[in-house]
């Protein structure tokens, strides 16, 4: 795999054999359902996990308009976006050995505030992303909601961004080596109503 990202911060000094291309990314994003979103807040450092979505070269963001460090990122303020993909324990002879395979992504950027008028597609894209079909079940955005959410945008550029992924055994040893895959799925719904499972949930249910 070749990255193509060029900025000192998107290089790896240590194991460059890591480094994987921007289709790694995408597939990081489009699998996790969190990400880590880190900012510097009134000179401290500041992150917290939140909901995201990408959306072809960018990633998606949104909170509350209340929400005091999201209009630190909608007022220009530099982000950071990281999110893991825990794919199997390795586990080897010697405990140093040991290790785990994984695809992690990185973003670094400032964001874009999305215009209200932009913003109810935009949103039903970042519903989509996280329960396919399930925009087209719920009631359409009130002007009320849209005016109470906050929605932000990550450009995905070259040089600000960064990928990288571990797959493959351990060392054979004299003792058992070997992987332990991890596998992710969603359990059995625990309904709060009496109405029957919408057909986006029982596909997510079903895998």
């Amino acid at each position: 795999m070749t990255a193509v990202t060029t900025s000192p911060l998107s290089r790896l000094t240590r194991k460059p054999d890591r480094l994987a291309d921007l289709a790694v990314l995408h597939e990081v994003f489009d699998t996790v359902v969190v990400a880590t979103v880190s900012t510097v807040l009134d000179d401290e450092p500041w992150a917290v996990p939140m909901l995201v979505a990408r959306d072809g070269d960018r990633l998606l963001l949104h909170g509350s308009t209340g929400a005091g460090a999201l209009r630190h990122l909608a007022a220009g303020a530099k982000v950071c976006v990281s999110a893991f993909v825990y794919d199997g324990l390795v586990i080897a002879e010697r405990q140093f050995d040991h290790s785990a395979n994984y695809r992690s992504a990185v973003v670094r950027g400032v964001c874009r505030v999305v215009p209200r008028e932009e913003a109810p597609a935009l949103l039903d894209r970042f519903t989509e992303t996280l329960i396919p079909g399930r925009a087209a079940e719920c009631p359409p955005h009130s002007s009320k909601e849209i005016a109470q959410t906050l929605l932000l945008e990550v450009p995905i550029v070259n040089g600000a961004w960064v990928a990288k992924a571990r797959s493959g055994p351990a060392a054979v040893g004299d003792a058992w080596t070997g992987v332990l895959p991890v596998i992710t799925r969603y359990g059995d719904p625990v309904s709060d109503s009496p109405q029957p499972v919408p057909p986006s949930v029982q596909r997510l249910i079903d895998g």
